[in-house]
Order: C-alpha cells, then structure tokens, then sequence
C-alpha cells in the first residue's frame, strides 16, 4: 500500500513561488487524489529551472523538463514495435502522448559502498527491479527488509552518495539480445567491448526467467558432439544436456569447451561462452583462437573478468543464459559455456555476506544451491510445439586437489546430467584431454549418441577400466605372464589412441574408422611412439580411398557390418603398408 495517508503532508518545491491560484489547484489535486485534505508546504529550490516537484510520502508528481522528458522516455519504451514500422509508431506516439499527474516513487541513499547500496522510501519495489541513482548509476534490487531494501550496482559506487535520491524504473533487469550479438564481445550487461561499435538488438529477455515446464521439453535426442574421441565415444553430450567439466586448476577445462565450440562448426549451433573471473587476456586469447579458426562467427563473448564487480560477475551467467534462450526459442540449437561457476559462487558469496546473509557451509549463503539449480534448469530440449530449439549447457567448476566432495562441486554434480572428470595425473603424464574413465559420466547422452559411434565405442570403456586396474595391480610384480603383458599393450594403445591435441576435433567418420580399428586390435602391435602417426595416416588412407563410406557414416550415422568390415580388411592393408615401409 501508499505510505499511511493519516499523516499524509505535501512537499512542493519550485524555483519560483507558486501563484495562489496555483496553490489551490495543488489544493485540489491532493484532495481528489488522497481522498482527504493533505497539508500543503512550500520551498524553494533553486535547482528546479521550472515547473514544480510534489512530494506526497513516498510518491514524487515531477512537472519540471526533466521530469516530463522522462515520462516521455518511459512511454516510448512501453511501446512494442513491429517490423519495418518503427516511424510510424513513433509518429503516432508523439501525437498520442498527454502528460499524466503519474506518481513516481522516490527513495533515498542511506548508505553506499563499492558493491552494496541501502535504500529507504522505495515500498513498492521488486526483487530484481532496476534501480536508477541521481548521479547515472544503476543497481538492481537483491534484498527487500521491513525497514528498505538493498540493491547491488552495476558501477562506481563512488559516484553515490548518503542521502542522493534513487528512482524507480519499474523493470527488471534484463539483457538486449539479438542476431547481432553473434561475433561480438560484450560485457554482462550486454555493451559491446571489442571495439567494433554498437549493436542493433532485436528485443529484450529479462535475466531471471522461469525454467521451461514437464510439458514444455522433449527428451534428450540428438547429439551434440564435441570432436573429442574420448567423450564422444564414452560420454556423449545430446542437446539440452548439461554436462559439468570438473578438475583441478590447468587440467585443460576451458580446452574441451573450447573445441566443442570448434566442432559446431557449419551445423548451425549458436555457441555462447560466458567468463566469469577470468583473466582479461586468457579471454583476449580466446577470442583470438575462436577467430583465427572460423568460429566466432557463430560465437557470443560474454566476459565478466575478474576486475569487474562481484556483481557483475553474479548476474553474468544468467546474462548468457537470457541470451541463449533468444535463439533457443527461435527453435536453434544452442551450446553455452560457463566458465566457471565456482568463482560465481564466490562472487554470491561476497554480495551475500555484504548484504548481512547469514553464512552457512564455507560461509556460503543457503541460497547457493538454488543460484545455480535456477541456471542450470533452464537449460532444455524444447517440445515441437514451442519450436524444438535446444540448449546444451557446459557448466565448468574448479575443484582443490581434485576433491569432488567439496560443496560447489557436489551441489551442481547434483544439478547436472553427468560430469566429465579431468585428473591433474593425466594430464601431467600427458594425456589429453586428461578424462578419467572411473569418475566420469553421461547419464542421459547415450540416449543421443548415433549409432555408428556408439556401435563402434563397443566395450571400450569397460577395456580402460580393466587396463586401469591390472595397470595398478601390476607395479607390485614384475613377472608377467605374456597375456597380462598383451593386456597392458593393449590398454597403452587404446589410452594413447584416446590422446588428441587441442583445436583438432574428430568428425563422426574419423571417430568410427579409429574406434573400429583399436577395438579389432589392428593396432594391437603398433609402437606407443608411432601411434599418433599412424592414426592419423590411416585416417588419410581410408579417406583417400573409401570416402562413399566416410560419407555415408557422417550422413546416416549408421554403421551396419558389411561397413565395419569394410573398415577393419582397410586398417589392416594400411597396417601392412606402413609396417613394410617401416621393415624396408
């Protein structure tokens, strides 16, 4: 409700004192507003050029310049625009506009820092709304109390000050989104920072959104492939999955994400990658690889860097989100990256505790589960009859000495359809990407993944599972039986085969021709050194001489056994070959 109308007092200041005349009509306006007489005060002010403010409670009637210039604004911007008749609209508005006796709500700064504002006088006020200080500066509404709210901002908390006044703007936060945004850099708040000018939006998509319904999604169907043969063939990712990517520090995270992104291209995937803490120049150079390798044409850039504000660092993954959910509901399929949702957390935790949330867990706030269940939830495969259009989210997290127990990790390993592990052992023995079959899963991407690949992958993470334990139980003796000793060649062979370098993402053919041919033990005898050369000249070879059938596998996604066989008689005569060359 309005503030208490039984101890109602009217406020008007002007620069000139107003005519008797005037004061009567002021007079009557209350009286027919408030439905009783309101005592009447007047002062002067000398920053009001013309026109008077009326200040009643909490409500502000402003009919000075600035303030009809603004009730202009908020006009046009309550108008919905078609396409191609955006002069006509505003014509029309222009012609149809009257100025309204419209009350504005105005509060008042009771104190400031770098992050946090409290705010009274603001009763009517929403949790999200935007809120604009006197000096420019915008925040957005994070607590509501009996006795003010609390927001946070989205600039220099130095320009605002104890006492300045704050105005409400009756919106949530949200985020322009649009075709544009495709190739482009741009800061949580949507504002380009690539230096390449500004970008046309085609609408508005509020931050916070409600995840869609049971009804409103389809199963998870079609694969979203990362060129990756040890995830493809073991973990596969179908779209409107979220797959976490969890391990330690520099274990090659960002790496997978990264050429997953390189392997959407040409199948129209729109690709979102949000930094949240990150280095500026880490994400400088990854822009730098996206465009040197073609792929920021269908990429979007949403940097919040660890020199920006904890609160823009909270609201950027939900930015990116928004932003995905534009193409989602276009019916495109979308894959988005966060990475990382650990240092978000840490940033909800900075804002809670300066916003006096009493800490749980690592000083957590209660909340942090919902922070990410409420991002991740939106992430889905949609029904035919909101238009089929997925998005597949790539969460990535942190964790210390790779314990997966901790609380970050284990509240979204929850949240999520499966996780791929990276082990810091691995990766520093040299396998890349550094996946440990043991902790990693898919629980929904078998569903997804083509039957080619997953009638070639076989029993092969069954075959790494055994190599990973004779391997163990194997340095205790050195008397091996010849085959245990196969055995173990053979296991070297598969997680050598499973080795790829970074920025080379394997097609579905070249998944198939490699998996066919390890599982068949074709390379069974090939040196571990020689390896990586003779994957990829069988790779050539088979290209070279059977493409109808490198063809076929990439279009049908089939793999019946006269092709499999096809492939196994193809390995082996290039085995030969190579081998007689070797001999010679």
């Amino acid at each position: 409700m309005r503030a208490d109308r039984s101890r109602l007092t009217a406020q008007l200041r002007s620069a000139q004192e107003p005519t008797p005349e005037q004061l009567q009509r002021f007079a009557t306006f209350l009286t027919r507003t408030y439905q009783r007489e309101v005592p009447l005060n007047w002062a002067r002010d000398e920053s009001l050029r013309s026109g008077f403010r009326l200040q009643v409670g909490s409500d502000v009637y402003d009919w000075t310049p600035d303030g009809r210039v603004r009730q202009f604004q908020d006009y046009l911007r309550r108008l919905q625009p078609g396409e191609n008749d955006i002069i006509p609209l505003m014509r029309q508005a222009v012609e149809e506009w009257e100025l309204s006796a419209t009350p504005e709500e105005i509060g008042t700064v009771v104190t400031v820092d770098s992050e946090i504002a409290t705010v009274t006088g603001l009763d009517h006020a929403q949790y999200g709304e935007i809120l604009v200080f006197s000096s420019g500066v915008r925040g957005m509404v994070q607590d509501l109390r009996r006795d003010g709210l609390s927001c946070i901002l989205f600039g220099d908390g130095e320009e605002i000050s104890a006492g300045s006044m704050v105005r409400r703007t009756l919106r949530t936060a949200g985020i322009p989104v649009g075709d544009g945004y495709l190739g482009r850099v741009v800061d949580a708040l949507g504002v380009p920072i690539d230096g390449k000018g500004r970008i046309q939006p085609q609408d508005q998509r509020p931050l916070e959104a409600p995840a869609p319904g049971i009804l409103d999604r389809q199963p998870v169907n079609a694969p979203m492939e990362t060129g990756l043969l040890a995830i493809d063939s073991m973990f596969p990712i179908g779209q409107g999955q979220r797959e976490l990517i969890i391990g330690d520090r520099q274990t090659g995270k960002t790496a997978v994400a990264v050429d997953t992104i390189l392997n959407q291209k040409g199948k129209d995937v729109v690709c979102i990658y949000v930094a949240i803490g990150q280095k500026t120049s880490s994400v400088a150079q990854l822009v730098e690889n996206l465009s040197r390798r073609g792929a920021m044409e269908y990429t979007c850039v949403l940097s919040a860097p660890a020199g920006a504000s904890a609160a823009l660092q909270y609201i950027a993954p939900y930015a990116g989100c928004a932003l995905g959910e534009y193409f989602m509901h276009q019916g495109r399929d979308v894959l988005i990256v966060y990475d990382d949702l650990s240092k978000h957390a840490v940033a909800y935790r900075a804002l809670s505790l300066l916003l006096e949330r009493s800490p749980g867990r690592e000083a957590y706030p209660g909340d942090v589960f919902y922070l990410h269940s409420r991002l991740l939830e939106r992430s889905a495969h949609l029904s035919d009859e909101l238009g089929g259009g997925s998005m597949t989210a790539l969460p990535i997290v942190e964790t210390q000495a790779g314990d997966v127990s901790a609380y970050i990790p284990t509240n979204i390993i929850s949240i999520t359809d499966g996780q791929i592990f990276l082990e810091s052992d691995l990766f520093f023995s040299g396998q890349r990407p550094a996946v440990n079959v043991g902790l990693s899963v898919s629980r929904v991407g078998g569903d997804a993944q083509t039957k080619a690949v997953k009638s070639a992958a076989g029993a092969i993470r069954l075959e790494l599972a055994q190599y990973r334990e004779m391997e163990v139980f194997t340095q205790f003796s050195s008397d091996l039986d010849e085959a245990t000793k196969r055995q173990l060649t053979y296991g070297q062979g598969l997680m050598r085969l499973l080795r790829q370098p970074q920025y080379a993402p394997f097609s579905q053919h070249q998944q198939v021709i490699v998996l066919v041919s390890a599982l068949n033990h074709v390379m069974q005898d090939v040196p571990l050194e020689k390896m990586d050369a003779f994957r990829t000249g069988l790779l050539a070879y088979v290209e070279e001489n059977a493409m109808d059938l490198c063809q076929r596998i990439d279009r049908t996604g089939l793999l019946p056994q006269e092709d499999r066989e096809e492939i196994v008689r193809l390995a082996r005569a290039y085995l030969a070959q190579s081998g007689g060359k070797q001999g010679g």
